[in-house]
């Protein structure tokens, strides 16, 4: 079990920190909204190494079977790597690749007429919150992929 989860963890891991830190980079120009959804989209596709992980876990090393709590565990384990990697490719972000991004999303906020108070967030916060993001997305993909893929 202990192989099938770092190894799709590491999948996840780097096609999240991958994935994440190039649209964060090259999708400075696109709109907020735009960014949010292709943020979303790159968690969620991230989470799918979840899913393949529990099927190669069931079919290569169990042979054929798995249980809901093994299952589970898998899913929730690889996610948990994979919220990893989207806070590492965050705290990059925001400290090497764009120090100024909570400036610039102060302004972006007020130019789209948020008129209440925009609270100051630090790296460290972020990439919490981006990571805890992910583990709840992890925690649904697990679950989906525990009950479509258990055999006892």
């Amino acid at each position: 079990m202990k192989n099938t989860v770092f190894k799709f963890g590491a999948y996840g891991f780097f096609f999240a920190l991958l994935v994440f830190l190039l649209v964060l980079y090259f999708g400075k120009e696109l709109e907020s909204s735009i960014q949010v959804i292709i943020g979303y989209v790159t968690m969620t596709l991230s989470s799918f190494f979840i899913f393949f992980g529990i099927k190669h876990y069931r079919d290569i090393e169990n042979n054929g079977k798995v249980s809901f709590g093994q299952a589970l565990l898998i899913g929730i384990l690889i996610a948990l790597i994979i919220a990893i990697g989207i806070a590492i490719a965050d705290y990059i972000y925001t400290t090497v690749l764009n120090p100024g991004f909570f400036e610039e999303y102060k302004v972006m906020m007020l130019a789209d007429g948020y008129e209440g108070t925009i609270p100051e967030y630090s790296s460290v916060f972020m990439a919490m919150l981006m990571s805890v993001t992910v583990l709840c997305i992890g925690f649904v993909v697990s679950l989906l992929s525990t009950l479509l893929l258990q055999r006892k």
